[in-house]
């Protein structure tokens, strides 16, 4: 019998998935993770892991990666925003930890494959856009390293999210999963980020406004609050038309506003690029964003660097956001955007 890991987060998608397993005859083990400090969340969150398990009948081992998370995503997580940047920590939390930490506690269980409830497919080389496309969560999986596919279950892949929760519905001691709200996107983000990086660093350090030309013309509450293309909580001076993050200036403390035209990106550079082939010059689709539409590129990868020429200009385009590339609902690979 082949024995799969699959992490659990005492949410319903994890649970089913769990379910789905053991009907299809896998031997499956659970795995807890406890991977930030925020009071009370692995209280609730650990307990329902446990019934789910209980439940299913799997064994449910806790580990704690609080250590590894801290330094392979939450410290980059700080860093990135010091450095005026848009930082994307799921996608690092997926390479280092649900697609790291995580494969490495499944090989010494003896376990040939990892699962989670992540709503994407693959066809043994390439990650694949879910069926849900209101769920799929491809864009984050751009970054894991892709010899991990062939050893990938994605039980949710092909399903859709009213029916997981209807499944969960229909079973007897499963209904309160089907009626929990959804996890936050971030999981140790709660409210803004700016109340997470308060106790790390002073965001709240007022700052000059400038215009294209280079002229003060207004203020902002410290450049940590704004990413690009954001059109509020800064003051310019006698506007009447909108204007928008253009750039965000740390050193200095400043950050540039413009009209939206000024937004417009033709041309993007991503560094440290992971594809899950060997293609070195093509033309495919980027996301540039999470929930943004895919637009038509060239794109040339030297070493770990990669040109993008977009086929049609780009709003607020942000370091540190990830590029990924795709052809229809195949995921190429990608790299951050710098």
């Amino acid at each position: 019998m082949k024995k799969v890991l699959i992490g659990m987060s005492g949410g319903v998608d994890s649970t089913v998935s769990t379910l789905l397993l053991k009907e299809q005859g896998y031997e499956v083990e659970g795995v807890y993770m406890k991977l930030h400090s925020k009071p009370g969340y692995h209280e609730i969150h650990q307990a329902r892991a446990q019934r789910a398990a209980d439940f299913a009948g799997v064994k449910l081992n806790i580990l704690d990666l609080q250590e590894q998370f801290n330094e392979k995503v939450f410290t980059p997580f700080i860093e990135t925003y010091k450095e005026g940047k848009t930082p994307n920590p799921c996608a690092l939390c997926n390479r280092n930890i649900k697609f790291g930490a995580m494969v490495e506690f499944a090989d010494s269980i003896g376990a040939q494959y990892v699962a989670t409830g992540h709503y994407i497919r693959h066809d043994g080389q390439y990650l694949l856009m879910a069926e849900d496309d209101t769920k799929d969560q491809s864009y984050f999986l751009f970054y894991i390293d892709p010899k991990l596919v062939p050893r990938l279950l994605f039980p949710l892949g092909e399903k859709h999210k009213v029916d997981i929760k209807a499944y969960a519905a229909g079973i007897e001691g499963l209904e309160s999963f089907a009626s929990q709200g959804e996890s936050s996107e971030i999981c140790f983000v709660e409210t803004t980020y700016a109340d997470v990086l308060k106790p790390y660093v002073n965001v709240d350090v007022e700052g000059d406004v400038l215009n294209l030309e280079g002229k003060v013309v207004g203020k902002h509450k410290g450049y940590m609050h704004y990413t690009i293309g954001k059109r509020k909580g800064f003051s310019v001076h006698g506007a009447h038309d909108p204007h928008f993050v253009v750039e965000i200036k740390p050193d200095t403390n400043q950050i540039v506003v413009g009209p939206r035209e000024a937004l417009e990106c033709h041309k993007v550079v991503l560094e440290n690029v992971n594809m899950f082939d060997n293609r070195r010059e093509f033309d495919c689709e980027v996301k540039l964003r999470y929930r943004t539409t895919a637009v038509r590129c060239h794109v040339v990868i030297e070493d770990d660097h990669a040109t993008v020429e977009l086929h049609e200009p780009v709003l607020g385009v942000a370091s540190g956001q990830a590029g990924v590339f795709y052809d229809g609902d195949k995921l190429l690979g990608g790299g951050w955007i710098v």
